[in-house]
């Protein structure tokens, strides 16, 4: 009996930017790179490679439809088990420069399957909110991904409980809520924009969408830094700083 299972998930949103704001975002590595995770790089054509780099891998894939202003997918090579990740993002201009936006998102998944299927199920509107989030607030800028790892905790409570009090934020917390935290002696202002109990929290500053995403103990940055920072340092000092939050 096979451990891999098919699956396939389809998000629906819709952005106040119009179709040619969307296509930057979701179909060029400065784009992706604004929004989604880690470093990415995409060749613009069908069969061309796309990449997306973080700390410790590196994932590949092959771009399978490329329609500029209206339709972008690719796919991931496929591991020795045969699992496998697709992405088709479909755009539909609407009225008043905005844009309807759905994504697929397919594949085949391992043996560990209802635990990966839940979190891409709740992840990924997640990362569209925060595309949302992207083209209402820094449209025009790309941003410094910024990729940084945790020392693993008991659970996903006790990282929630850390995080929150990190960033003057009640267990409790709600989406508006004023975020106050330390980095490197400075301190950095902002404000809640998204968030999943226990697993993802994020905050829009003036100059960054910081996302703390978490699962069974995990605790990781995707951070998106839109000033002039270099990303070796910026990723060691967010190491440093969960370092120091778990310690």
């Amino acid at each position: 009996m096979s451990d891999t299972h098919e699956f396939e998930l389809v998000h629906d949103i819709d952005l106040a930017a119009t179709p040619e704001q969307v296509w930057e975002a979701i179909a060029t590595g400065p784009g992706i790179d604004s929004w989604f995770m880690g470093r990415n790089e995409v060749e613009p054509r069908v069969g061309g490679q796309t990449s997306m780099a973080m700390p410790g891998f590196t994932g590949t894939g092959t771009v399978t439809a490329f329609e500029p202003g209206r339709r972008f997918a690719y796919r991931s090579e496929a591991a020795e088990d045969g699992t496998f990740m697709a992405f088709e993002y479909l755009i539909e201009g609407r009225e008043g420069s905005s844009t309807a936006l759905r994504l697929v998102h397919s594949g085949i998944l391992g043996a560990d399957w209802e635990s990966e299927y839940d979190a891409l199920k709740k992840g990924n509107p997640l990362y569209l909110r925060t595309l949302a989030q992207y083209l209402e607030h820094f449209d025009g800028r790309t941003a410094v991904p910024v990729s940084a790892f945790g020392p693993p905790q008991a659970d996903q409570d006790v990282v929630w409980a850390a995080v929150t009090a990190a960033l003057s934020l009640p267990k409790d917390v709600a989406e508006g809520d004023a975020v106050s935290l330390v980095l490197g002696g400075e301190e950095i202002r902002g404000v809640v924009d998204t968030t999943l109990e226990p697993s993802f929290l994020g905050v829009r500053t003036g100059d960054a969408l910081l996302r703390f995403v978490g699962r069974g103990g995990v605790i990781l940055t995707g951070h998106h830094i839109f000033a002039d920072v270099e990303q070796a340092a910026a990723e060691q000092a967010w190491t440093e700083w969960l370092a120091e939050l778990f310690q």
